[in-house]
């Protein structure tokens, strides 16, 4: 298993430009901004890249796990049951997804064919950036799309969904796959994931100038923009991974 944290420096967010609703008033504290690579074909496989990250302290905490072989399929599910324990302790209230109801089908159905109690729907509110933006706009828009809304930069390749199916059902087939895999590859993968959860922190935070320009200040909101620079941060915050290899059987 490749486990791997990052911590990402970001400026103070400022609750006017929040995403806030009826439904919704949380602030980034409350928050665990998340999201899954995984492999279906025709039902769940498993889920390849496990990604999350919370708001603590004007800094991003990601944590990330991948699976390195089949055996590893239940492990990856255990750490996933066990972060969001922790995270509920930690006083978390609510998950930010985009289009999450793909991720909760995933890994729902797979916690349930290994037996594995967790119910999100109990634990957690659910805050799905697409939904939310489907209903103030009245129509839908990828991730990448509605990051460039927003002017973000996304750091490294993009990798089709396809692409990393075929990765996964790799690494499920055949146990040394991954000792082949270039180690750039590997990073490719979780950064692209890492990207996924940390763009959704800023989309949060930045919601009400993007989605409802009328009803903020711009001048001041270039100033936040400029102090979100999420990008710079990341690049100048060291990496810590570590490879855990454990067997398990399916």
């Amino acid at each position: 298993m490749i486990i791997r944290e990052n911590t990402i420096e970001v400026s103070s967010s400022i609750e006017e430009f929040m995403l806030k609703t009826d439904a919704i008033n949380r602030k980034p504290e409350e928050l665990i901004f998340f999201d899954l690579e995984h492999y279906v074909y025709k039902k769940p496989k498993c889920i390849g890249v496990f990604g999350a990250c919370i708001y603590e302290n004007h800094k991003l905490h990601v944590t990330q796990y991948m699976i390195e072989n089949k055996g590893e399929v239940i492990q990856i599910l255990d750490l996933a049951k066990k972060y969001f324990v922790k995270m509920k302790r930690k006083g978390k209230k609510a998950i930010v997804t985009f289009s999450g109801n793909n991720d909760y089908t995933v890994i729902n159905y797979l916690f349930s064919k290994y037996k594995i109690g967790f119910d999100f729907s109990t634990e957690f509110e659910d805050i799905d950036i697409q939904r939310e933006y489907e209903k103030e706009k009245n129509h839908s828009i990828g991730l990448k799309n509605l990051e460039k809304e927003f002017g973000i930069h996304r750091e490294g390749e993009l990798i089709s969904g396809s692409n990393l199916a075929k990765t996964f059902n790799k690494i499920l087939k055949d146990r040394e796959y991954i000792v082949r895999m270039p180690k750039e590859k590997v990073e490719t993968i979780l950064l692209y994931n890492e990207q996924d959860v940390v763009n959704l922190y800023s989309i949060y935070v930045l919601w009400k100038y993007f989605v409802k320009e009328d009803i903020v200040d711009e001048e001041v909101i270039e100033d936040v923009i400029d102090e979100t620079d999420l990008e710079k941060a990341s690049n100048e915050n060291e990496i810590e991974e570590q490879e855990d290899v454990i067997e398990q059987s399916v």
